[in-house]
C-alpha cells in the first residue's frame, strides 16, 4: 500500500466537524478504495468546546490556520473556513505556492478568484477541488467536469439556495408571509442572524458563477451575474402562482446565446408539471442541457454537516487515487473568452402584479403602455371587483425583451390609478431551455 494521504482542516465547524467524523468512521473503506490510507494530520481550530467534540485523533492542533498552513506536515489542505478574502484565500494560496492540494468548500472565494486560483494550481502541478462549494452532497462539479464532459453545454439552472427554498415552500403550503417564515427559519437554523447572501440572491449567484465556469470552459465572472432575491414575493404571488398552474423557485440560470453567456440568479414561476416544480423545502437541483446527453437533473441536499462533508471527503479521495482534472474544466490557458449578454436583451415571459384603482379607462391605458414599447398581454387575472377601490391586477404577457418590459413598466408606474410599483416574475418554460 502507498504511503497515506496527510490531511489538515482549518476550521471545525458544521462542514469541518463532519468531515472530521467521516475519515474517522470511513477510514478502512477510503483505504481499500484509494489503495493508500488517509489520514487527519493537522487541524486549525479557535474554540476548544469544538475539538474537545471531534476523533481527532494524534492530529497536531493548531489555533491559527495561517500557521497551520506554514508548519504542518500535510498533503492536502481542507479550507472550510469561508469568506471570498481574508484567513480563507491566504491560506489556500499558502498551500498551493508549497505544492499542496487544496480542497475547499467556499463558493465565495472561487466566484471571486476562482481562475487565478485554477491558474496557480496549475502551475503548482496540484489540484484544487471544491465539490462541496456548490449544491452540498450532489455531485454536480464531478458531473460537469467528467459525466458530461463530451457534451458541449448549452443551459444549466437549479435551485442552489436551501434557505430561500425553504421559506418559499413554507409560504406556499402555509400562506404566512416572507418575514414570518425567515425568522422560522432563523430558529431552525436554517437562515443565519443575517440572511442577506441566502434570500438576497447572493449565496446563489456565487454558485452560479462556478457552474457557469465549468459548464461553458469560460474565466469565473461574479460581476456579470444579475442577482434578485425572494424578499418581494408575497403569499398573493403565491396564490395568483398556483391558479396559473406555477409554483415560484428561485433559480440560477446560465445559458449560451448568440451575444454571450446569460448568468441570472432571480425568482421564476416554474410549471408545477416539470420535476423541478417539486424539489421543496432545503432541497437543492440542478438541470443541465447537453448536446448529446440532452436534459439530465440532480437533486439532493443542499448543505448540513453530512451531505457537505460527504462531498469534502469525496475530493479527498480522488486526490489520494491521483483522480486529476483541470480545476475549471479545462486548462486554464484553454478559457474561452465569451462576452456577458446584456439583461436587458434577455426574453422571458412575465408575471406582472400592479395594484391599481379600479376605474374605467385603467386596462387601457395600461395595455397602451405595453403595446407601444412591444409587449404583448397573454391574460389578465382580477381576483374582486371594488369600484374606486385598490385591487391586484395580474397580467402575464408573452415572450419580450427585459428591456422593453423595463420601459414599459416605469411608463405604467407613472399612471396616477397605479398605486404600488408592479411586481415582476419571470416565468420560465423549462423545456431544456429557460
Amino acid at each position: 500500500m502507498s504511503q497515506p494521504l496527510k490531511v489538515a482542516i482549518a476550521g471545525l465547524g458544521t462542514v469541518g466537524g463532519g468531515t472530521v467524523k467521516l475519515l474517522r468512521a470511513g477510514a478502512e473503506r477510503n483505504a481499500q478504495r484509494c489503495g493508500r490510507a488517509v489520514v487527519l494530520s493537522a487541524v486549525a481550530e479557535r474554540d476548544s468546546t469544538r475539538l474537545a467534540a471531534l476523533p481527532i485523533g494524534d492530529a497536531a492542533v493548531f489555533t491559527d490556520a495561517a500557521r497551520m498552513a506554514a508548519e504542518a506536515d500535510y498533503d492536502v489542505l481542507v479550507e472550510l473556513i469561508g469568506g471570498a478574502n481574508g484567513i480563507a484565500k491566504t491560506i489556500c494560496e499558502r498551500a498551493i505556492s508549497a505544492r499542496r492540494h487544496v480542497v475547499t468548500a467556499n463558493k465565495a472565494m472561487l466566484a471571486h478568484h476562482g481562475t487565478e486560483l485554477a491558474r496557480a494550481a496549475e502551475g503548482a502541478e496540484v489540484s484544487l477541488r471544491y465539490e462541496a462549494a456548490v449544491a452540498g452532497g450532489i455531485p454536480i462539479i464531478k458531473a460537469l467536469r467528467e459525466g458530461l464532459a463530451a457534451n458541449a453545454i448549452s443551459s444549466l439552472y437549479g435551485i442552489l439556495n436551501g434557505t430561500s427554498n425553504y421559506i418559499l415552500t413554507t409560504m406556499r403550503k402555509t400562506g404566512r408571509p416572507f418575514e414570518d417564515v425567515l425568522a422560522e427559519a432563523q430558529r431552525l437554523g436554517y437562515a443565519e442572524a443575517d440572511p442577506s447572501f441566502d434570500v438576497d440572491g447572493i449565496d446563489a449567484a456565487h454558485k452560479l458563477t462556478i457552474l457557469a465556469s465549468v459548464a461553458f470552459g469560460c474565466a469565473t465572472d461574479f460581476e456579470s451575474v444579475h442577482i434578485e432575491g425572494i424578499r418581494h414575493v408575497s403569499p398573493l404571488d403565491i396564490e395568483f402562482a398556483n391558479d396559473l398552474g406555477y409554483r415560484i423557485k428561485l433559480l440560477g440560470i446560465a445559458r449560451m446565446t448568440e451575444v454571450g453567456i446569460e448568468r441570472r440568479v432571480h425568482p421564476c414561476m416554474v410549471p408545477i408539471g416539470t420535476p423541478i416544480a417539486h424539489v421543496d423545502g432545503v432541497f437543492n437541483a440542478v438541470v443541465v442541457s447537453g448536446d448529446f446527453v440532452e436534459t439530465t437533473m440532480y437533486e439532493g441536499r443542499g448543505a448540513g454537516e453530512r451531505p457537505t462533508a460527504s462531498a469534502v471527503v469525496a475530493d479527498i479521495l480522488d486526490i489520494a487515487c491521483d483522480r486529476g482534472v483541470p480545476t475549471l474544466g479545462v486548462p486554464v490557458g484553454s478559457l474561452r473568452r465569451i462576452p456577458a449578454a446584456p439583461m436587458e436583451k434577455v426574453r422571458n415571459c412575465f408575471y406582472v402584479r400592479l395594484m391599481v384603482v379600479d376605474r374605467p379607462g385603467v386596462f387601457a391605458d395600461i395595455a397602451t403602455a405595453l403595446g407601444e414599447h412591444g409587449v404583448s398581454m397573454e391574460s389578465v387575472l382580477q381576483r374582486s371587483r371594488a369600484p374606486g377601490e385598490a385591487v391586484p391586477v395580474v397580467l402575464t404577457t408573452h415572450d419580450t425583451e427585459e428591456g422593453a418590459l423595463a420601459r414599459a413598466l416605469e411608463r405604467i408606474s407613472n399612471l396616477g390609478t397605479v398605486l404600488e410599483t408592479p411586481r415582476i416574475i419571470r416565468i420560465a418554460a423549462l423545456d431544456g431551455q429557460v
